[in-house]
């Protein structure tokens, strides 16, 4: 099913939203190829700005009028910020989109016609390409997001840091466990009853938490490789940064106290800290003190924050299928799998 225009009421059925902060570079460079490829006829394409103190709101007021612009009073961060303006639109279907992310034509068509075509889906995402390289998938999202036994995120396109050629071997519709926060889109009310991002989180896995939550509540998410978006990517924290290595470390914890049930989070997060305690080593032994004091530290706030979640679900998603079985450190380190397939 696709749809080309208007509802019965003249709502334009998506909202694709870019949250700005003091980002006008990005603005100027991006925003040409997002007016150009994004379907007007279906969607409003919304700047909400978090208290830009550049001329990102000028800029967009005098170069590119079509885009709506929502002014925040100051700036909210990634997750607050986009939490209020998913509440504040009042289309069905809401698309995140990094302000970094150069769409190809008719990407939010393809994104729509699976959303209507699949009632039971709750949110999908785009096939994810490197800007800088298109022809190799990039590494926040590729080809669509599983979690392992141990809860370590990988991609259709991408284990760890290697990102894989696109030769067209993902190009099929697939279930996946998340969607990439870099490009997709998500039922505006499921957003809502799902509870949004979670603004504790700060940065770094905060989608794939919210995506987490949108499976424990019944909604399917796919990845629809017919739409495409180049990903500059990087933009925030580079790897190796210790504060990305502290977030990634931090956050990933808290997912799985998060969602995973009484009757088996002891035993994963028992585990986790091991792996965590081999990695905290390797640091040591290559005299890479920052990184390793950045997992600690994750450790330590990890144990300070969790209390704070108190509700937690009876179903375990880490094992229901396949690719949630599978151990992509062992694959990785130890058979050399460095392949999604």
């Amino acid at each position: 099913m696709e749809s080309t225009g208007n509802d019965a009421t003249g709502m334009k059925p998506v909202a694709v939203i870019i949250l700005n902060w003091n980002g006008s570079s990005l603005l100027r460079r991006f925003m040409p190829a997002v007016c150009a490829n994004t379907d007007s006829r279906i969607s409003r394409i919304i700047v909400a700005d978090n208290g830009s103190t550049d001329n990102s709101v000028e800029l967009l007021k005098n170069e590119f009028p079509s885009v709506e612009i929502l002014e925040f009073d100051r700036n909210y961060g990634f997750a607050e910020g986009y939490n209020r303006a998913v509440v504040a639109v009042d289309c069905p279907y809401a698309i995140l989109l990094n302000s970094d992310a150069s769409p190809a034509p008719g990407w939010d068509r393809e994104l729509l016609a699976y959303m209507e075509a699949h009632p039971g889906a709750g949110a999908c995402q785009p096939k994810i390409l490197s800007f800088d390289a298109p022809d190799t998938f990039e590494y926040a999202g590729a080809a669509g997001g599983y979690l392992d036994k141990n809860g370590y995120p990988y991609c259709r396109g991408r284990i760890f840091a290697t990102c894989e050629k696109d030769v067209g071997q993902y190009d099929s519709i697939s279930d996946i466990h998340w969607a990439s926060g870099a490009a997709f889109m998500v039922r505006r009310q499921v957003y809502i009853d799902c509870g949004g991002l979670d603004t504790a989180f700060f940065a770094h896995m905060e989608e794939i938490d919210l995506c987490w939550r949108i499976r424990l509540a019944g909604w399917s998410i796919a990845a629809v490789p017919s739409a495409v978006v180049y990903h500059l990517g990087g933009g925030s924290l580079p790897a190796g940064n210790p504060r990305k290595t502290y977030l990634n470390f931090r956050n990933n914890l808290l997912m799985l106290h998060k969602n995973l049930p009484d009757a088996v989070r002891s035993r994963i997060l028992l585990r986790r800290r091991l792996l965590d305690t081999i990695a905290w080593a390797k640091y040591i032994l290559t005299f890479d003190w920052a990184n390793a004091a950045a997992i600690f530290r994750a450790h330590r706030d990890f144990a300070a924050m969790r209390d704070a979640y108190t509700s937690h679900p009876d179903a375990n998603l880490l094992g229901s299928d396949p690719y949630s079985r599978r151990n992509i450190l062992v694959d990785y380190y130890i058979r050399r799998r460095t392949t999604f397939s």
